[in-house]
């Protein structure tokens, strides 16, 4: 009886294996490798968890992990000693530590051939780390002290699509068209809570979502847009704009679907292009708005039901101002699809 136990746990063990799609002899290595600060669950045998250990620096990896956690601790450095078998690595989660960029070996991070997610959020870089893996399709460094992005840094990351420097220290002359080459295929650049005064040069063409919040910058060029054909999300709370820094035609652009500009200090209420579905405005210093001024076409050819290119507006939230009740009624017939307004 205790045989056929011990066959059957044998069984189930190389079944679990099999559905890991990882040869038993890896497995075996793999769980015995596991560091004791650490913790390696045997039905998820690639991804080893040394979270919230108040580890000071990372214990040697076992040979097979793909997935590392190594967030909430104090770790200061990434050495290429403690790193050596992390060379299958397509997770890695540093966030919350305390490492330099004078604490990242050089190269380190460029030997990670198939890592695709690297956050190294709330740590204290000063700097973008470099050569990154040409593998890389997330990089996460918020809340950083990153005050430099060295130039050709994401060059040959054809692959990254999201960017994340919100909360760092970077200055216009930043970010610039030379430190963002390489980007080609990015569809989301956070940049939030920095020291921005204008709008940033250089972002790719692919870029779809761009946040901007809790800047300084006070106006948008005319046409700025234009060099983002596909931008649908855009995000500049907590600026310093103006209705003389934003021209008129400014965000005409057909694809974007969520305008944020809420808690700056516009006066008047921007043309609304015709394919923009939310549209926040509130904590403005806005007095009125009316529909002869903001309809992107004549109210008499704003019915959905007749127009394809009606305006297709849904939630609008203008609290906050200086507006009064009630909405003209002009600018209810032009959005007819308006679903909430919050004033």
């Amino acid at each position: 009886m205790a045989l056929l136990l011990k066959l059957h746990c044998i069984l189930c063990l190389v079944g679990l294996v099999l559905s890991q799609d990882m040869p038993y002899e890896e497995y075996m290595a793999q769980i015995q490798a596991c560091p004791k600060e650490c913790r390696c669950p045997p039905n998820f045998p690639r991804a080893v968890y040394c979270d919230n250990k108040g580890l000071t620096k990372i214990p040697k990896i076992p040979p097979h992990t793909w997935y590392l956690y190594l967030q909430n601790n104090l770790i200061e450095a990434l050495s290429a000693d403690s790193l050596q078998n992390a060379t299958q690595l397509r997770w890695l989660n540093l966030n919350r530590n305390k490492i330099t960029s004078e604490g990242v070996e050089e190269g380190i991070l460029s030997t990670m051939t198939h890592l695709v997610h690297l956050y190294m959020d709330d740590n204290l870089l000063s700097s973008v780390p470099s050569p990154l893996p040409a593998s890389l399709e997330h990089l996460r460094l918020s809340r950083n002290r990153i005050s430099k992005i060295p130039a050709g840094v994401f060059v040959g990351l054809d692959k990254l699509n999201l960017l994340d420097l919100q909360g760092n220290k970077l200055m216009d002359d930043a970010v610039t068209e030379v430190s963002l080459k390489g980007l080609s295929n990015l569809v989301q650049i956070n940049l939030a809570k920095n020291q921005l005064n204008s709008m940033p040069l250089g972002l790719p063409p692919t870029t779809t979502q761009l946040f901007l919040d809790g800047n300084n910058i006070d106006k948008i060029p005319a046409g700025y847009f234009k060099g983002l054909p596909r931008v649908a999300f855009l995000r500049l709370n907590h600026n310093k704009l103006g209705s003389g820094g934003v021209p008129k035609n400014v965000f005409n652009v057909s694809s974007i679907l969520d305008l944020q500009l809420s808690h700056n200090q516009l006066t008047e209420v921007p043309l609304i292009p015709s394919g923009l579905e939310h549209l926040h405005l509130d904590h403005n210093k806005i007095k009125s708005v009316s529909g002869s001024n903001v309809c992107p076409v004549s109210v008499d050819d704003a019915d959905e039901s007749v127009n394809e290119s009606a305006p297709r507006l849904r939630y609008l939230r203008l609290d906050g101002n200086e507006i009064k009740p009630p909405i003209p009624r002009d600018v209810i017939l032009c959005f007819r699809l308006l679903r909430s307004i919050v004033i």
